[in-house]
Order: C-alpha cells, then structure tokens, then sequence
C-alpha cells in the first residue's frame, strides 16, 4: 500500500505562500498529476511530499505513517521514506555504465533484511530450467554468428532474457555446455541430479545448526525468518537490475556509457535507476521536457505500462495538460498554491470548477462569450451575447439560479482567512479572456452582478453548418489531416472550433454554426465559479 495523505499543508517563505493549507488524499496505486502555471507550487508540493523540502505547517503521511506533523514535530528524512525521484535532469553518471548506474543506489544499501541461502535459490532455478533443455539449447545456439562461432555476451543475454535469471547464474547455465553434448537431456538430468544434492546438503546444515529453509529458500528459526542487518549481495543487485531493465527495456545496453545513448534511451535508464531500491512512490518532476514531441509521446505510453506493471504509485509534475490528461487517473490542478480541482481527467474537463481551470484544461482553449440575462420558471435562462444576440441556455440538470447564488454568498461572507501570516501573493479573481478580432487591452471591468454569466464552449462544441443561427466568417483554417482547427469572427468575436476530417475551408468564407450538445458551460461572472452544464439554443 502506498497511500498519500495530506491535511493543511502549507509552505512559505516569510510572507510569500508557495502552497497553501492544501488537503488531498492520493490513493494507492494511483497515477497523479500535480499541474498547473509555472510557480503554482506544484514541483514545492512534490518535494514536500518525498521530504526534499520541509512544510510550514500541516501533516503527510505515506501508508498510514506520519513522515511529516508540524503539531507533533515528525519529520522524517527523505532516504528514509522510501520514495524515487526523477529529475527532469537524469543525472547519470557519465563515467560509469548503464549497469553501473542502476545499481549504484543498491550498492550502498545497508538495512535489515531477510537471511536467504542464494546459493541453494540458484540452484533450485536451475534444476527448474534444466527440464526444460532444448530451451536452453536454442537459446545459446541463436547466439553464434554467421560463422558459427559463439557470442558469449549475446548468449548470456538471451539466457538472462529467455528464463529472467541474473548473469551469474547464466554463466553457470552457459559452463553445462548442454549444446555440445550428444543428448541434452541426459546431460541436463546429470546436471540437474547434482544440483538437487546440493539443496539436499545445504537444508541439511541448516537443520543441524536448528534452522530451516523456507520454500524461496529463506532462512528461518521457530517458523519465522531469520533477519539481519546487511548489504545486498551481488545476486540480489543483479536480479534487480536484469529486472527494471527488462521493464524500460534497456537490456542491451548494460554496458554502454551515457555518452552512447539517446535522450530516450538516457530517460529509462534514469527510471530503471529509479525503480530499482523499489520505492514505494515515484515522483516524476517534468521528466519528459528534455525530449522531442514524437519521442515525448511515445514514452507517455511507456509511462502508462509501467505504471500497470510496477503497480507502484507515481505522482508527476507537469504544466503541460495533454501530459496530465493522456497519464493521469486524477489529476490535481493548482494556481498561485492553491489546490482549484481533483478529480479525474475528464472530469476535470467536463465540469470544470471554475473559470481557471476551464480555460487550463483544454487544447484548443475553450471560447468564452460574455452573456447576461435571468432565469425563467421553466428553468431556462434568456441570456444576452455578442452584443444583442439571443440565446437560450438550458441546463442539463434542474438548478436554480437565485439558490445557488444564496449558498454562494452566505459561503463567502462565512470565509475566515486563516493564514498565519498575510498573503503577499493574494488570490485573485482569474479574469477570463474573451477572443476578439480588435482586442482592447485597457477595457474596464463593469459592476457585476447576478445576472452576469460567461458561457464556456469546447471547440468540439461549435458546430458549422448550412442551417446555424449564427453567421461569421472563416478568420483561420488550421487543417492537420484528422481536423481542422478553425476561427470564426462572429461580429468581431472570435469563436475556435473543431471539424473533424479532410475539410478544408477559406479565408473569409462565410459560415453558419451553432453550439451543439449538452456540454455548454455556464459561470459565474461575479466569482468565476460553475453553475451548470447544459445547452444553448441560438437565435
């Protein structure tokens, strides 16, 4: 389990808040995505968490266990919490290999671990192997090169590969020769004989000293395993190495420098580094920056089976949203350290908490059209846009307008400020921009009321046809094959809209469209808050 709490976690440097009184539960196994602007705290947020950096105030736990009580002075040191970093930068050691610098981390690990006979395991893997001859036999044979001579390293290779062993026991498979004897089955059951006396005497020794070996061949007393304080021995190191490596698949270049790889390749040895003390969290701060778009996607995917097949928990820092979308299980959008929403990708897209995170989340950008107007008893709103144009929203579930604006109110008039210390980076209302074709940098905000909305539109929502209320001209046609991405000035309002296929359109072409489905969003314009999804009906 390696579940991640954080209860009013707060970070700041005199009266600058990097993060403030933030609370989220990450969920074992779980895939997160700390996103947002640069200097919203999320990298701070990371680095508190894996104990790099030391909260003001606030609690973390990691499974269960305080590592950081402001209350209770708990804090624990970062080697000590059992978490991986990457970097966006790998840091690899130059001058050491690509083997050389995974297990670099296991070489230095000194702590109570299980007392297991590595040498009767060895054994037992290779009398499970050894029934298995002709495997054996193909393996080292597809090793020879066109004159039939052998590649020991390419043998010991495909060994390692084939059966998931380490290298010292491939080098004992390797010295049977089994491929050069007459009948590799008899020599494989000679071989095999010697090995199973070999278990025999050495659970014999451990029964003469009043211990016992375990079916992993753990060494136990009374039942229970016997444990000790010790390095890792060079068959544990390998087989965790011949592991992470085979999970990045990077296998065939254990001996190489970092000089020699590309940037890809450089990236999972820098995971395999990561994964191998086998952490219980991964922390991951923006570790795909450094590589080129087609690259950049294709090792998102990587990131995704990897995630499934560690079944670790991997928090990732990025501001870039097609990461956090594409990766993420829920994703946590934050802006001047402020936690705005956490939830799932798409929810995060659908239903937006506020104005913020809809314009954030969303490539192209949501259009925002200005509108203002009432509600009707049906539940309707008759709203005003685009300087005298009519629309009528319907919102998708019954809501009223007059009681949501009450809780509103009665909520922010309830609002203590609890900082310590004043906020020099205070919140703000996020101002939403309103495309147009002239823009006006210097317009003034006018007095808001309850009658005042922002109707947010996806691009997918904008629906271009013969039959639209709404008649613009073609202001840019961005055509990548699968879509267009097209403006329309709409009486000098610039609406984006997606259309999906090979259609092509003209500058200054003019267009009907409509806004389609039940996706429209409605805002608050006074705070910036949702209301409602639902439709808009034009005209």
């Amino acid at each position: 389990m390696s579940r991640i709490e954080l209860t009013n976690v707060t970070k700041r440097w005199g009266q600058f808040y990097a993060v403030d009184n933030l609370s989220l539960t990450i969920e074992d196994n779980a895939f997160v995505t700390l996103l947002g602007p640069s200097g919203c705290g999320k990298t701070t947020t990371l680095r508190m968490i894996a104990g790099l950096e030391t909260p003001t105030s606030g609690r973390i736990t990691i499974d269960g266990v305080p590592v950081f009580d402001s209350e209770r002075g708990i804090n624990i040191s970062a080697n000590k919490r059992r978490v991986g970093f990457l970097f966006q930068n790998y840091a690899l050691w130059p001058n050491m290999t690509v083997y050389q610098n995974i297990s670099f981390g296991l070489t230095n690990v000194k702590e109570e671990m299980d007392e297991i006979d590595f040498e009767a395991r060895t054994a037992a893997r290779l009398c499970e192997i050894l029934r298995k001859p002709q495997d054996v036999v193909r393996a080292i044979r597809e090793s020879r090169d066109k004159n039939g001579k052998l590649n020991t390293q390419k043998a010991l290779l495909r060994l390692i590969d084939t059966f998931e062993i380490s290298q010292y026991t491939a080098k004992a498979l390797l010295a049977m020769k089994l491929e050069e004897a007459q009948d590799a089955s008899a020599a494989a059951k000679r071989e095999q004989e010697k090995l199973e006396r070999k278990i025999a005497a050495q659970r014999e020794k451990y029964q003469k000293n009043g211990c016992a070996l375990a079916d992993d061949f753990t060494v136990t007393k009374d039942g229970k395993p016997v444990r000790s304080v010790r390095k890792m021995t060079q068959e544990e190191i390998d087989l965790i190495v011949r592991r992470v490596s085979r999970i990045v698949k990077i296998g065939m270049f254990m001996d190489r420098y970092p000089s020699e790889l590309s940037g890809g390749q450089q990236q999972r040895v820098a995971i395999a580094r990561t994964l191998a003390p086998n952490p219980k969290v991964l922390f991951m701060d923006e570790p795909l920056s450094n590589l080129d778009a087609k690259l950049r996607l294709e090792m998102r995917s990587e990131l995704q089976r990897l995630h499934l097949e560690t079944g670790s928990t991997f928090v990732y820092v990025t501001h870039d949203q097609m990461e956090a979308m594409t990766l993420a299980t829920r994703i946590c959008l934050m802006d001047n350290g402020v936690l705005q929403q956490y939830d799932e990708p798409l929810t995060v897209y659908n239903r937006p908490n506020n104005l913020f995170v809809a314009d954030f989340v969303g490539n192209p950008a949501i259009n925002f059209i200005d509108a203002r107007g009432a509600q009707r008893q049906d539940g309707a709103l008759e709203l005003t846009i685009f300087d005298g144009a009519k629309a009528e929203y319907r919102p998708a579930e019954p809501v009223s307008v007059r009681a949501w604006f009450a809780r509103e109110d009665e909520t922010a008039s309830a609002a203590v400020d609890t900082h310590a210390v004043e906020k020099a980076n205070r919140d703000v209302r996020f101002r939403h921009h309103i495309a147009k074709v002239e823009e006006n940098e210097f317009e003034e905000e006018p007095a808001l009321t309850h009658e005042d909305f922002v109707i947010g539109v996806r691009p997918e929502c904008i629906h271009i046809h013969e039959g639209g209320a709404l008649t613009g001209e073609i202001f840019s046609a961005m055509p990548t094959g699968m879509e267009t991405t097209v403006k329309v000035n709409v009486g000098g309002y610039l609406l984006t809209g997606v259309v999906f296929g090979g259609v092509t359109y003209k500058l200054g072409q003019r267009v009907n469209l409509d806004f389609s489905g039940e996706g429209v969003l409605l805002f608050s314009r006074e705070n910036g808050k949702l209301i409602a999804s639902g439709s808009v009906k034009l005209g």
